[in-house]
């Protein structure tokens, strides 16, 4: 059974060059169709379709900075988080936390594609880096 009120959003995958990992995955048949500067995380991102709810979105740091550039440095190119789309990031990040999950920010964040965000850390999850995010 689906719920119609937390679905799959995106996958993200860090890399070192966009136009190189576009490529990949216009060989697929995807299109990227949106690149967006998120100065808050130094993060160039571009994003494709899988299908009407799902995208990929592909994650290069600018200058060589911010929290992507350090994934980089430490795993290297790769998955970085899936993210879960949600009615409500403030509300869910607050039943979250009642529940005993660590997420990264104390209050949600802008994000990518107009909007709110919060991640909940890997530690609480095992091992993956999952991000919640409500449509603004």
């Amino acid at each position: 059974m689906f719920n119609k009120d937390c679905f799959l959003d995106h996958i993200a995958v860090a890399v070192e060059n966009l136009d190189v990992a576009e490529k990949v995955y216009q060989d697929l048949g995807l299109t990227f169709d949106k690149r967006e500067t998120v100065l808050d995380q130094q993060v160039e991102t571009s994003f494709a379709h899988i299908d009407e709810n799902a995208h990929i979105e592909l994650l290069m740091p600018i200058d060589k900075k911010g929290p992507i550039q350090a994934f980089l440095e430490k795993k290297g190119p790769g998955i970085h988080h899936m993210c879960y789309r949600v009615p409500d990031v403030v509300k869910k990040s607050e039943e979250l936390t009642a529940l005993g999950y660590k997420l990264l920010y104390e209050t949600p964040r802008s994000g990518a594609n107009n909007c709110l965000v919060n991640f909940i850390h890997p530690k609480s999850t095992g091992g993956v880096l999952i991000e919640i995010s409500q449509k603004m």
